[in-house]
């Protein structure tokens, strides 16, 4: 494992405009250009969290995609976050993790938002998504996902570097503001209970539906503390996690060894 320099971009989503936003989050990402490993944009990030699926959604060959992947290329570090994409008679809440070299991989947002209606109007995925970058072993995840802690289980995993299943998760988010403390809250509840990093991206602003967010993305370590905390506005940060502390940490408080076996029964 090396050191992973990671990019979290807090924007102010345009509500349905997907050209705007590509202009806006484009300029953003282009800031931290050769300054990072990876570049953290919020959930939809090109329509804002709406369940007007028909205007917003697009398919896998659509603008949104192709745009992801040639800005990844562009910039040389990995872009992910979620879009709207129409896949077959479905849509789903797809995070898209885009790479340099023009390769991508995607996970399907496993747990909807029924207080929103997001259950009746998307389709929910079934796998998690393991990514892999300068030796690290990364969950990407979805907003509601954080609440769900079976979901996010680390595991020993003697195979990999780490030691572990993975070693940092990352949630990209549409949270309002009001339930802005159970974000916060989340984000060092999965960290300590996973020996990982976690990271959260949330959006600013103020959206079609008049809902405020307030951002507060952030980087978590693996025993809760905060290696950054973003405010309420507009902003591009980049972190640099090291291994090393992640490793001795897990070394020295082996508490994997007490967890409780389980399988899991998606439906």
């Amino acid at each position: 494992m090396q050191t992973l320099k990671v990019s979290l971009v807090q924007g102010a989503t345009r509500w349905h405009d997907a050209p705007a936003n590509r202009d806006y989050y484009g300029a953003l990402v282009r800031s931290v250009a050769g300054q990072s490993d990876l570049i953290v944009l919020p959930e939809t990030f090109l329509s804002g969290f709406s369940n007007d699926t028909r205007s917003a959604a697009e398919g896998m060959d659509g603008e949104g995609v192709a745009w992801m992947r040639a800005l990844a290329a562009e910039v040389g570090a990995v872009v992910t976050g979620s879009l709207a994409i129409r896949d077959g008679d479905k849509v789903y809440n797809r995070l898209i993790w885009a790479r340099p070299d023009g390769s991508f991989a995607q996970y399907d947002k496993r747990h909807l938002f029924r207080m929103a209606g997001e259950h009746t109007r998307y389709g929910g995925g079934s796998e998690r998504l393991l990514v892999e970058l300068k030796g690290w072993r990364i969950l990407p995840q979805v907003c509601y996902d954080l609440r769900f802690p079976v979901w996010l289980r680390n595991r020993r995993l003697a195979s990999a570097t780490g030691g572990m299943d993975y070693d940092l998760s990352l949630f990209v988010a549409n949270w309002p503001a009001p339930r802005r403390q159970p974000w916060r809250t989340l984000l060092r509840a999965r960290a300590i209970e996973n020996l990982a990093y976690v990271i959260g991206v949330n959006r600013v602003g103020t959206d079609g539906n008049d809902l405020p967010y307030a951002g507060d993305s952030a980087v978590i370590d693996a025993v809760g503390e905060p290696l950054v905390e973003l405010g309420t506005q507009e902003q591009v940060v980049t972190v640099t996690l090291d291994p090393a502390p992640l490793l001795a940490h897990r070394e020295r408080f082996p508490a994997w060894m007490d967890a409780d076996e389980f399988a899991l029964d998606i439906r």
